[in-house]
Order: structure tokens, then sequence, then C-alpha cells
């Protein structure tokens, strides 16, 4: 029986999330599946890699972004994973797509004891592991953007997630990956969004209302409580269509006010201004 902490790691999605990482595996010395929707997003995936690992090796973090990428192997189909012995889901926030996947990787990954883990920020997971034959393998594993660079992890079991899964995915993250783990709740939001959305929501209805604008908000936080970005630049990082989502899944559990997302953070994402993955938030980037 492979272990998680040996064998190919698996990860299903290759946004900025799943390519983060799909980095920090390879860069631990593992083989990496990453598997996108179609070849374009596979390349378009393969192109983040590139120049995250490339910066990494400007700056001294890596020998060999060559080397790195390597071990990173990109497909189009679930089939890819049949081997792997953890699979990490990164896809859209979306719990009905979501499902449907570990469906599909219940059918696909072979051996018996592979964990089956979610990178959600936000949904219950132990919806995901219901829609399997092994909820006792299934556990959420939720990394922080940047995930090169942020050495926090959430570890989230489910009422059904064994204690051998816990503590083989505590092993992975810590040993192999050489990040902190926490153990949360399978509650929405988990510890540190239940923390960190009501704050930036917050921000938002703040300049929502003419309160002060987004850069007086920011400056504010930053001089004034030592920040190290303010919480709508923080918002446009985060990606506005996923604090959204998350703000509505916390407030669908608690049904309080704190969470409900504003209408200008609605509007936005229906603009289509996400933050920085699409050039404009509550900022604009080049």
């Amino acid at each position: 029986m492979q272990t998680a902490s040996d064998g190919t790691v698996g990860v299903v999605g290759c946004g900025l999330m799943g390519a983060g990482i799909a980095e920090v595996c390879a860069r631990s010395g593992r083989a990496v599946t990453v598997v996108e929707s179609s070849t374009a997003t596979a390349e378009a995936g393969r192109r983040r890699l590139e120049r995250s690992l490339q910066r990494a090796e400007a700056k001294g973090k890596i020998d060999s972004a060559e080397k790195v990428l390597g071990r990173i192997t990109l497909v189009d189909q679930v089939e890819a994973l049949a081997e792997a012995s953890i699979v990490i889901e990164a896809i859209i926030e979306d719990e009905d797509e979501k499902i449907r996947l570990f469906r599909r990787l219940d059918a696909v990954v072979r051996e018996p004891d592979a964990i089956l883990a979610s990178n959600t920020s936000s949904i219950p997971i132990m919806k995901l592991g219901a829609g399997t034959e092994r909820p006792a393998q299934v556990i959420g594993i939720h990394f922080f953007n940047p995930v090169p660079v942020l050495r926090l992890v959430e570890l989230v079991p489910s009422l059904l997630t064994s204690k051998d899964t816990l503590e083989r995915s505590r092993d992975f993250v810590e040993h192999t990956l050489g990040k902190s783990a926490i153990e949360c709740q399978d509650r929405a939001g988990f510890v540190v969004n239940a923390l960190l959305i009501p704050f930036v929501l917050s921000a938002i209805r703040m300049m929502e209302s003419g309160f002060a604008t987004a850069e007086d908000i920011d400056r504010g936080l930053v001089l004034g409580a030592a920040h190290p970005q303010g919480p709508l630049a923080l918002a446009d990082l985060i990606g506005l269509d996923t604090t959204k989502a998350v703000a509505e899944s916390l407030y669908e559990e608690f049904k309080e006010q704190l969470y409900a997302p504003p209408p200008l953070l609605a509007r936005m994402v229906e603009a289509g201004l996400l933050g920085r993955k699409t050039g404009r938030g509550f900022y604009t980037y080049e």
C-alpha cells in the first residue's frame, strides 16, 4: 500500500490555486499529474507554472525550474489519476461540480486507501465524501494563495473521515511539503475564512456607503494596524468571485448578516471584475 508521502500526487485544476499546489508538490520532489478540462487550459496551466518556477529560480528559491517542471505532467483526462496515492481537487468553488468530480475520482482512483482531498474554502467536506463509496478517505486540505509562499494549510476532516486519513494528510502537509497545518471542524469557512471574510465584507460595505475610498481603507489597515495589505487589495488577490462564494456559503450555514455579500460585490462579480486574475477589481492591474 502506498502512503500519501510516496507515489504520485494528483491535482485536478491548474488555475491559480491548482498550479500553486502542483508547484509545491513538485518542489518537494514528488511526481505530480495535473488534470485540466481541456488541452487548451492544460497549456495555460503549464505556462502559469513555468512563469512561477522561473521567478522562484531567479530568486534563488529553487536550483532549476526546468527540473521541477519535469516532475509535472499535465493531461486532460481524469483517468490519468488511477495510480495516485493522493488527489487534491482545486476546481471552481461550485458544490455540484465538486460532488460530480469526487464521484468520478472514486470510480477512477484504484488504491482503496488513496486520499481524496479538496482545496475548497467553504464547501462542507461531508457533502463531498457522501458522494463517494469511501468517505473515510475524503478530507479537506485547504491551501492559501499564493501557495508557494504561504505556509498555512487547514486540515478539515468530516465526521466520517478516518483518523488514519487525517494523520497521513498531516504527514503529507508537514513533512513532505514542509508547511504548517491546523485542524478545523467541518463548518463553512473553517478557521481562517470564517474570521477573514466578514472583515473583507465590512471593508466593501464601508467603501460602498461612501464612508471612505478603497485606497484610504486599505492604507488605514496597512499603516494603522500593520496589516501586510488592505482588505480590498486582499479581496482582489483572493478573487471577488471566490470571496462572494465563500460569503454565500457562510451565510447559508449560519444565517448571520455579517456573512451576506454586499450588493457591490455581487455587481462586480456579475460584471466580470474579479480582481487580479481579470486585471480589474477594486484596483486596476496590468
